[in-house]
């Protein structure tokens, strides 16, 4: 491995973080890192290169939530808004099972995939199959999809069946051959409804 590079350590007031800040743990993991991995462009396009290494040094922060919420408030600093930072967020939050909080940035990325498809408000009931392309490959629609089963997952885990179900039925309009696996999500919330209304019954 290449000589590692240690990230600055939370400042209060530039969430930066200094060599004092990090644990030995997370230098260990750091140690573990090679520069050309933190320096390479994986993501590209209009995201700047700090941002991406801090969404890097998150990835490779994972199992210290401090340090890599740390990593994603900067990244999030150097580029407000951007959707592979929420993307960064989103994942971080999802693997961590902060449903809640993966839940927020979920909708975000559903925000972001409405707007690459050309849509200027925020209510994914009003897109129809006439909006964009939902069966090809194009990248856009792709998002809506998978950003729109997240959230249809997240509201079901979260206890919002109904909420959790009606997303996962748009998507599956669009998707008949449950690429994106909605109706298999909503069979699951079918069933496990169905044992709990059995349990009740047996009460």
């Amino acid at each position: 491995m290449n000589a590692p590079w240690y990230p600055p350590s939370p400042a209060v007031e530039r969430g930066k973080m200094s060599d004092e800040g990090l644990t030995q743990e997370h230098r260990a993991m750091l140690d573990e890192v090679d520069e050309d991995w933190l320096a390479r462009r994986y993501y590209g396009g209009d995201l700047p290169p700090e941002a991406e290494r801090c969404l890097h040094l998150a990835a490779a922060s994972h199992a210290d939530s401090a340090a890599a919420l740390a990593h994603l408030a900067r990244a999030a600093e150097i580029a407000p808004g951007h959707r592979l930072v929420d993307l960064g967020h989103y994942k971080f939050h999802f693997y961590k099972a902060n449903l809640d909080q993966a839940l927020v940035y979920g909708e975000r990325m559903l925000g972001h995939a409405m707007a690459a498809i050309g849509v200027n408000h925020t209510d994914w009931r009003a897109v129809t199959p006439a909006t964009a392309d939902f069966r090809g490959l194009e990248p856009a629609p792709r998002l809506f999809l998978f950003a729109l089963v997240a959230i249809g997952y997240l509201l079901l885990r979260t206890g919002n069946l109904e909420a959790g179900r009606e997303a996962l039925a748009k998507v599956h309009s669009f998707d008949p051959d449950d690429r994106f696996g909605a109706a298999r999500l909503i069979a699951v919330a079918d069933r496990r409804a169905h044992e709990d209304e059995f349990e009740e019954a047996g009460a």
